[in-house]
């Protein structure tokens, strides 16, 4: 049968079984490497690659000839460390300690190496626990590392080994017989079983046939890509904007009924319980904090927390994350304002630069034919000529009537091109007009943290105990740190999110608040709030901050992380998670909701008063230049009777 295994695996495998399985107890024996030729013909492979570093442990009374040979046989390229306990001592203190030292030194080796294999040779089966025990508890037992046990015990007696060769990459093998050793089994412990369950036997070895696979089952197998025991694990999930909870009938259930959860994530989950083969149970805590879901995973509580959480460094310190979902945006939630006139819509019919143009052509192009005129007629016009032709100019504009004069026929031309813009101009100023005075703006103030932190009238709330809320206490500088600074000016209301959607109801929809979320999740706060209200009373900012990657959480090193993270990117390039979130036609319908509304109603004071505003100030300058005439007309007056007086 071919063997299907890494090289640097079979080279490991190879030197194992040469040294173990030729040496009578621990005496150093000169035959015991006579058949090394036919066992490195059996495993090993055309130019074997030498990635994997090898970390020997063992304690001091154990197989010293047998790393002896092994050592000194075969040259490991790529690392090979040896770690020597003392077992069996008089003080268990003492080799408990130095068997926590030296993995914590192993451990270092698999940080600084490609990968790692680690094999521990031992006949003392406490020692072969407080090994697994502690390589679990340090971190040198990931499913990267690859575990090697190689001892003579029985194997009925390393039940208490079960655990530990479950839920990790590794193999036992076990020497079978005292002195003439004529054979070695090779067991792995598939994931899941019961305790005490038998293990897997997946290779032999004998003199005569070398190594043999005794199963479908490669050395080091990915025996969580498929789950055979199909176990239940444990979830924890919460309610939040998006994802909903519902009791279902289930006769297997302790009352006959079981919680699930719908949404994106939980549509995720159910993939990944088919693909890997297991089932799963819902815990939640009912209090809307996210903090208790993930805390149930790093109590161990639970397999995976649905979320999905938002990954930072300090959470990946006591968990673990999948491979991102998606990657979210947030965004500002607040609410819409009544539809308004703008007062001051007469001037939005022309661009700021139309009307600069039009006052400028006014009167520009008078003073340029005066100029012209005068030119032509060798003789300068007198002042109210001048000033005739001015308002003529602005008589056309205002479509009034006026008089002709003896002019140049190059006047009349310039006055026939300026009476054709004009009549462009006003055509289209009026139809503008007409269309915005049936237009009604929502107002939408807050698109940015600036505009909220200027405006001390409102208050932001924040999502307790979330990601947001540590960010913006933790910031140092920016607009973050302004933000975070509104909590000791009392601008902040702490909210967990079972209480987001009654705070819509009753502060941001009033306008005084915003609330400050993931994008998707605001699309569904509004898209819900839709359904029970039939109206878009919230808009959503346009400018985004806090780029954050979604993942699911599992337990810290936790062996299903692998196989998660390789369906989960099957299932990002499908877009499948992007799929869930905008799935229903209806999901989009207030997400971008108008800013403009057309209305057939009866204008108001109120909607013209800027007009009026207008009116009433021309009102105030003509009566400002009257009294200004009057006086000096008077001032003239009074001037010329004391002249007279005099003379």
């Amino acid at each position: 049968m071919a063997l299907t295994v890494q090289p640097s695996l079979l080279i490991l495998v190879s030197q194992t079984l040469l040294a173990a399985c030729h040496l009578p107890g621990t005496s150093d024996d000169d035959d015991s490497l006579t058949h090394a030729p036919s066992v490195l013909g059996d495993v090993l492979v055309r130019e074997p690659q030498h990635l994997c570093s090898v970390i020997f442990l063992t304690d001091d009374r154990t197989y010293n000839s047998f790393l002896i040979s092994v050592t000194g046989e075969k040259n490991f390229s790529s690392g090979l460390s040896v770690f020597e306990v003392s077992a069996g001592g008089p003080d268990a203190n003492v080799t408990l300690a130095q068997l926590s030292q030296v993995v914590g030194e192993a451990r270092k080796v698999r940080q600084a190496s490609w990968c790692v294999t680690v094999v521990v040779v031992s006949d003392d089966l406490a020692f072969l626990a407080a090994v697994a025990q502690w390589s679990l508890k340090s971190g040198l037992l990931v499913w990267s590392t690859r575990l090697l046990v190689v001892t003579r015990l029985p194997l009925h007696h390393l039940h208490v080994l079960h655990n530990t060769f479950s839920i990790t990459n590794s193999m036992l093998l076990l020497v079978e017989g005292a002195s003439k050793i004529q054979r070695c089994s090779v067991y792995i412990q598939l994931p899941y079983s019961p305790r005490g369950g038998q293990a897997l036997k997946v290779a032999s070895w004998t003199p005569h046939r070398g190594l043999a696979l005794t199963s479908s089952v490669p050395l080091f197998p990915d025996k969580f890509s498929r789950l055979v025991h199909h176990p239940t694990l444990v979830v924890a999930g919460e309610v939040y904007p998006g994802q909903t909870e519902a009791l279902v009938d289930d006769p297997q259930a302790p009352d006959g009924r079981r919680l699930v959860f719908r949404g994106p994530a939980a549509s995720v989950l159910d993939y990944l319980a088919q693909a890997l083969n297991f089932s799963y149970t819902y815990i939640r805590e009912h209090d809307g904090n996210f903090g208790t879901m993930l805390n149930r995973v790093v109590w161990k509580e639970a397999d995976i927390a649905l979320g999905p959480f938002v990954v930072s460094y300090s959470r990946l310190e006591v968990v673990d994350f999948s491979w991102p979902l998606h990657v979210g945006v947030s965004k500002i939630l607040g609410g819409r304002g009544r539809p308004v006139k703008d007062p001051w819509s007469f001037l939005f019919p022309l661009t700021p630069l139309v009307w600069v143009a039009t006052l400028s052509s006014v009167l520009v192009l008078p003073l340029t034919v005066l100029l012209l005129s005068s030119c032509f007629s060798l003789k300068m016009a007198d002042a109210g000529v001048s000033l005739s032709k001015i308002f003529t100019y602005i008589r056309v504009l205002l479509q009034q009537d006026f008089s002709t004069s003896d002019e140049w026929w190059w006047e009349r031309m310039v006055m026939l091109a300026w009476m054709m813009v004009t009549l462009v101009l006003t055509r289209s100023y009026s139809g503008n007009l007409l269309a915005l005075l049936a237009v009604k703006y929502i107002p939408q103030p807050y698109q940015t943290l600036e505009d909220v932190v200027r405006d001390p009238s409102v208050k932001m709330i924040w999502k307790a105990n979330t990601i947001y809320e540590n960010y913006f206490r933790t910031s140092t500088s920016g607009i973050y740190r302004e933000v975070g600074d509104l909590e000791t000016k009392g601008r902040v209301v702490r909210r967990p999110h079972s209480e987001i959607i009654a705070a819509l109801d009753t502060l941001v929809r009033q306008g005084d608040h915003v609330l400050m979320d993931m994008d998707d999740n605001i699309i569904s706060l509004m898209f819900d709030d839709f359904l029970r209200t039939g109206k878009c009373d919230f808009y959503k900012s346009k400018q985004g901050y806090l780029c954050f990657l979604y993942s699911l959480v599992l337990q810290k090193n936790s062996p299903l992380l692998h196989v998660i993270n390789k369906r989960v990117l099957d299932l990002t390039e499908a877009g499948f998670y992007l799929y869930s979130l905008a799935s229903g036609a209806s999901a989009t319908t207030c997400a971008y909701p108008p800013i403009k509304v057309t209305v057939n109603t009866a204008l108001a004071v109120s909607d013209l008063w800027g007009m009026f505003i207008i009116v009433l100030g021309g009102y105030v300058v003509g009566l400002l230049v009257l009294l200004l005439e009057t006086a000096s007309v008077c001032i003239q007056k009074s001037s010329d009777i004391n002249s007279s007086n005099v003379n």
